[in-house]
């Protein structure tokens, strides 16, 4: 799956699979080594995220209902939370840098192929 930010004519991510159930959501990251450029886990439903246990930083963007970016994230750092987005309907975890180099933003809208 492809994730597009349609506001800024980027690609976010090439390579997106979508964590849809519980224990998928509860497994997300963990145990990886690192996320690659163009890579994305898109956590559904989910309003918050935590980087316990995981071994690197990561980008995080959470989208309301219309695939609008309510929040962005750069360089979430392992053992850490995020507040509670609760318009937010998904959430997709990137690279560090990805937010940056796309130019991502509150109010993007998001195309996911």
């Amino acid at each position: 799956m492809r994730i597009i930010n349609q506001s800024k004519n980027t690609i976010l991510a090439d390579e997106a699979i979508i964590a849809g159930t519980l224990l998928k959501r509860m497994i997300g990251l963990l145990g990886r080594k690192e996320l690659k450029k163009g890579q994305a886990l898109i956590l559904k439903p989910c309003n918050s995220i935590h980087t316990f246990f995981m071994r690197f930083s990561i980008d995080v963007l959470f989208v309301d209902k219309e695939n609008k970016v309510i929040k962005a994230i750069s360089s979430k750092e392992p053992f850490r939370l995020t507040y509670m987005y609760f318009t937010a309907c998904f959430a997709v975890e990137l690279p560090v840098g990805t937010i940056q180099s796309s130019a991502t933003s509150p109010g993007d809208s998001l195309t996911l192929l």
